[in-house]
């Protein structure tokens, strides 16, 4: 009995000497590892991704773009009937294309024609859960059979009730004071409406500048986000044509803000020397004016130089120009008179 004893004390004392304090660690941590990660998992819901404020904006400005053009094509094949007449059912059109637009892209899981060259797609964020591995982010569920149907009566059957909506009450002069109060009543609510709807809208501008996340309340409301459809492909527009429209745009304001400082007369004078038929220019030209190349109704004279001028010409541009010099000769006009008349002072003596 006492060997017995002494033979368990003897081995747990060998097994409390075999295992060392570093050896508990690990065999803590390999036992908490699972654990650990699976934790870890279900915590995370999803990788943090950024998409593109200006792909967002530019997306929905390519939307409307390709809504006008088709609206511009169908319009062209009505323009043989009474004129006026697409005028007044112009909000059913654009109801009719937009659910045209609407039916062949979000009904179908597929991003509307503005998304898809701006590499973009709507995920219903409700549902997203991490489920396995996510490598992107970027990954999702599309919209449901119900978001997608709000979609579509809120675009669609909210933007035609409201049009219709305004132009009736414009129509029947809600606004007048004159009406009955129960009109006057409802137009005072559509504009509160539409005064909430504005606040509401910028609101959501300013949250979207910030977070980078639902352009309109629409996809707020729907928790409709706009991601990545590839990882590997941002935009698909190429960058040419915007390119060249903007050096086309900054060239004409350029010329804008040159041409007025430039002094026609001036370049005119100096390129005069370079032309042909100067001598049969110069003496078939002295009795008109040198301006509008007409016969002056009321001449008066450039002084010192004394050429003829239309009175409205001369005035015009010694008003435009202290230093106006005269376009025939190149000298400075410092009066002007009327032909045969007194001299009435433009510019003064310096």
């Amino acid at each position: 009995m006492e060997k017995q004893t002494l033979d368990s004390s003897s081995t747990a004392s060998a097994s409390s000497v075999a295992v060392t304090p570093e050896d508990a660690w690990v065999q803590t941590y390999q036992r908490l590892q699972p654990q650990w990660q699976s934790f870890s998992l279900s915590q995370q819901s999803t990788i943090p991704v950024s998409i593109s404020r200006v792909n967002q904006v530019d997306a929905a400005r390519l939307d409307i773009e390709i809504s006008a053009m088709l609206k511009e094509q169908l319009v062209k094949v009505f323009s043989l009937m009474k004129p006026g007449m697409l005028f007044q059912y112009e909000p059913e059109l654009d109801a009719f294309l937009e659910f045209l637009i609407w039916r062949f892209s979000i009904w179908v899981d597929k991003p509307t024609p503005g998304n898809g060259l701006m590499n973009l797609r709507y995920r219903d964020e409700r549902t997203m859960e991490m489920r396995g591995k996510v490598r992107t982010g970027l990954e999702g569920p599309g919209l449901t059979v119900a978001q997608k149907i709000w979609y579509c009566v809120a675009t669609v059957g909210g933007q035609y009730i409201w049009a219709r909506l305004q132009s009736f009450s414009a129509f029947r002069r809600w606004g007048d004071s004159e009406q009955r109060s129960v009109a006057r009543r409802a137009w005072i609510m559509i504009q509160r409406i539409e005064g909430l709807y504005k606040a509401a809208s910028f609101s959501n501008l300013l949250i979207f500048l910030f977070t980078g996340r639902y352009r309109n309340l629409i996809e707020r409301a729907l928790q409709a986000r706009l991601v990545y459809g590839s990882p590997n492909m941002n935009r698909a527009v190429s960058f040419e044509y915007m390119n060249r429209q903007l050096v086309w745009n900054e060239f004409s304001e350029m010329l804008l803000l040159l041409l007025p400082l430039l002094n026609s007369s001036s370049i005119r004078n100096f390129l005069r020397p370079f032309s042909k038929n100067k001598s049969s220019s110069s003496e078939g030209d002295e009795t008109a004016c040198p301006i509008c190349q007409a016969s002056p109704t009321i001449p008066f004279l450039a002084l010192p130089c004394e050429h003829r001028y239309c009175y409205y010409c001369l005035r015009t541009r010694c008003a435009a120009a202290s230093s106006f010099r005269c376009i025939r000769c190149s000298e400075p006009v410092v009066a002007m008179q009327r032909h045969f008349g007194s001299v009435s002072n433009v510019v003064p003596k310096q």
